[in-house]
């Protein structure tokens, strides 16, 4: 069989599934309610914990507590990451509002990181339109490509200090205050922004009120920067894993991308909830109208889905060291093999 019947045979198979997996997208108002409510109330719970320990003396308990409250705000904005897919509700305007609310706890203006998210759907794995919603990542060729001070850029930015630690806080509470890369498209991307400034300031302003500037800063900053860290990993390891899938235009097909260019990042049960089951990529870029609760349901009733793309916790430490794509063996390589 030659390589063009093979690659038409595996996009038929994936576009198979979305059929299948459309049984799977009614969401339900009952669940959905007590999902919110489980994610939310625990976390408005530890916050309030972490600043009675505080008040009590105990400076280094905020610190502690905002670990477990980092990984229920990291559910919040996959509660809104639903919501923006238009799954988590089966009203339009409850999945809108309920993520507009959510975006001022994560930080995140959901109008426009929905737009932002939907270009990255529609365009996951095509080399030729990179640039939103990504991880960036070069290719072999173009990064030799680079001057020395191109390449030294491309090194530091995808240092793991600076892609989960650096990055992530400066892209949370400081690029997201304005509508990076949609400054041009009209007044809606800036409504969006800006409401969800003014409504983070109103609940900061409140809380600094209450419990005062230093006990509110060494509470929420953590919490803020944990969670942020903790999503761009999930993001990371979504993706960027060694046999993923990238193509040119002109081969990129979206539902083999979906399948194959979005990891199963197979996580122990807790850290599996407390991300609501986003780690089930690949099943969610094939058919993203899924609610999250859902996911876990398609793996138990299809388990041939269970191994594509499959990434264990210990698995997924090595992917930091993957940071370009080789067009010639298609996968993710580290600089070293890339020298080589």
């Amino acid at each position: 069989m030659s390589t063009g019947n093979k690659t038409g045979a595996a996009i038929a198979r994936a576009k198979s599934w979305t059929q299948i997996l459309s049984h799977y997208r009614e969401p339900s108002h009952a669940r959905s309610a007590v999902e919110l409510a489980i994610t939310a109330l625990p976390l408005v719970a530890l916050w309030i914990a972490a600043w009675f320990t505080y008040s009590q003396g105990y400076w280094w308990a905020p610190l502690a507590i905002a670990v477990p409250a980092g990984g229920f705000l990291v559910r919040l904005f996959a509660i809104q990451h639903d919501c923006g897919h238009g799954s988590f509700f089966p009203q339009r305007w409850a999945n809108d509002w309920v993520g507009r609310a959510l975006g001022v706890l994560t930080v995140t203006p959901f109008d426009v990181w929905r737009r932002a998210h939907a270009i990255h759907h529609s365009s996951c794995g095509n080399l030729d339109r990179r640039g939103i919603g990504d991880i960036d990542t070069l290719t072999v060729a173009e990064y030799r490509a680079r001057s020395r001070w191109g390449r030294l850029k491309y090194r530091i930015y995808r240092n793991p200090v600076v892609l989960f630690g650096i990055g992530p806080a400066y892209m949370f509470l400081l690029q997201q205050r304005l509508p990076i890369g949609m400054m041009r498209d009209g007044w809606r991307p800036w409504i969006s922004t800006q409401a969800t400034n003014a409504a983070i300031l109103a609940i900061a302003a409140a809380l600094i009120w209450l419990v005062g500037f230093k006990a509110f800063f060494l509470i929420h900053l953590p919490i803020v920067v944990i969670a942020a860290s903790i999503g761009v990993w999930m993001f990371y390891v979504q993706h960027q894993f060694e046999k993923t899938f990238w193509s040119e235009a002109g081969g990129w097909d979206f539902h083999e991308a979906a399948l194959h260019g979005s990891s199963h990042y197979d996580l122990p049960w807790p850290l599996r909830w407390l991300t609501a089951n986003i780690g089930i990529h690949h099943v969610h870029h094939l058919y993203a109208r899924i609610p999250s609760y859902r996911l876990s349901r398609v793996l138990r009733d299809h388990p041939d889905l269970r191994q594509i793309g499959r990434l264990t916790l210990a698995e997924s430490l090595r992917c930091v060291r993957l940071v370009l794509w080789d067009e010639g063996s298609q996968r993710l390589v580290s600089f070293r093999e890339a020298r080589a």
